[in-house]
């Protein structure tokens, strides 16, 4: 029996071409900036948790919504343990599992080839600018 487009060949991997396959689709949410910046700030403080106010506070720009949503995401991807203390209000608290943890070092290569590469891909945009400006 051969496997379907979106099952993995070897029980591993998948196809990531295929827009079904699970890996394609744990990428585009393991993708966001959000994502990124929440590992990074939960990896900062691992194994402690976080508070859910305090890491919006360390993710500037980030509304409660999305950052309700991305934590939601990493928590059922077993990224992410969540705690609630039972107080009024309720605090919410945020640590990296190892399967989390383990996420933080491949995103920080990603985000440290943006910051050392940033001014390049700004010279490339400008150029594309003034391309298109002169057509």
């Amino acid at each position: 029996m051969t496997p379907s487009p979106s099952q993995p060949r070897d029980g591993n991997h998948g196809d990531l071409f295929d827009p079904q396959c699970p890996t394609r689709r744990l990428l585009d949410r393991i993708g966001t900036k959000w994502m990124s910046m929440a590992v990074k700030v939960l990896a900062e403080a691992s194994p402690e948790e976080v508070r859910f106010a305090e890491l919006r506070r360390r993710m500037p720009g980030v509304s409660q919504k999305m950052l309700s949503v991305t934590l939601q995401g990493m928590t059922r991807d077993g990224l992410v343990d969540r705690r609630v203390e039972p107080s009024v209000p309720p605090r919410v608290h945020y640590r990296l599992t190892p399967l989390g943890l383990s996420l933080e070092g491949p995103l920080a290569m990603v985000r440290a080839w943006a910051q050392e590469h940033m001014v390049e891909v700004d010279r490339a945009n400008a150029r594309s600018l003034e391309l298109t400006d002169d057509d």
